[in-house]
């Protein structure tokens, strides 16, 4: 297999925040390589995706499962999306063209492609293909405010606490409902236990035992707005000796996120390494909209 062009190749994907800010920095020196670069990018991630995908829809044999095995083969896996992408007839060869042909010309054009740039690597192409980042990221400015009082609160970075939030609510997608459909601003999947005296929702959820994933109805916590729900988020974690650990280690995604699964917030087996995914996009995308 023939081996990548060099004027598109990229030292790393655009989860690496260095290769962001010089493909950035790229799209107004020299706009056309920069097209190039973001089209690399988002080819890279959709390998990434994919083969993530693939690796899910396997069945474990449950003989060398755990935390440790998944954040090698998620490097693994990084490392195979960065080989795969950038070959010659490729996805990144036709994104590039259809930003060529869709960018204009003159002074314009360094920003188109900083627009490109920021588009390829959120995750989405000049034609609109794959899946669009745009309901992501108008989720992480809605919850922005709410997560710099949290961080105020607790010392967890705000796009630490936004990617938690993002993860247990499906990107607000997911958000605890009560039975008349109204939201109930539960966006961390608190539970309503430690003496809860407020509203509740009953809601069938998915929790893991020995392992396997079993249906069952748990009640969780309701609150009237959002700012409520981040308030009281950061007063468990502030007010919970199980979670001192996690503020100790929560400068760094992997810290926080490992804390948490520890601490025994979530019983699925994979939820550190899920969060830490989702903060690194969290991350990803409020970089790209500052």
């Amino acid at each position: 297999m023939a081996a990548p062009p060099t004027s598109t190749s990229m030292p790393g994907l655009a989860l690496d925040a260095r290769s962001l800010d010089a493909l950035r920095r790229d799209a107004s020196r020299d706009p056309r390589a920069a097209l190039r670069q973001a089209a690399g990018q988002f080819e890279a991630l959709f390998m990434q995706q994919l083969l993530k995908s693939m690796r899910d829809a396997m069945p474990r044999s449950g003989m060398f499962d755990g935390p440790g095995q998944d954040v090698y083969v998620g490097m693994l896996d990084q490392q195979l999306s960065q080989s795969l992408a950038n070959r010659p007839g490729g996805l990144a060869e036709i994104i590039a063209r259809q930003m060529e042909a869709a960018a204009p010309t003159g002074a314009a054009r360094p920003a188109a492609a900083r627009k490109a740039v920021e588009a390829a690597a959120a995750g989405t192409d000049a034609a609109g293909a794959g899946r669009p980042a745009g309901a992501q990221a108008d989720f992480i400015e809605r919850m922005w405010p709410h997560a710099v009082s949290a961080q105020r609160a607790t010392g967890v970075p705000a796009a630490f606490v936004v990617g938690q939030a993002a993860l247990e609510s499906g990107w607000g997608r997911s958000e605890i409902r009560h039975a008349d459909g109204r939201g109930a601003h539960n966006l961390f999947g608190v539970k309503a236990t430690g003496g809860w005296t407020g509203p509740t929702v009953d809601v069938t959820t998915t929790e893991y035992v020995d392992g396997k994933a079993v249906k069952s109805v748990e009640r969780f916590r309701a609150y009237a707005s959002y700012a409520e729900a981040f308030r009281d988020w950061a007063s468990l974690m502030s007010g919970n000796a199980r979670y001192a650990p996690v503020l100790r280690a929560g400068q760094s995604a992997e810290g926080f996120a490992q804390g948490l699964q520890r601490a025994g917030y979530a019983t699925d087996p994979r939820y550190a390494d899920k969060l830490e995914r989702t903060i690194n996009q969290t991350l990803l995308l409020k970089r790209l909209t500052v």
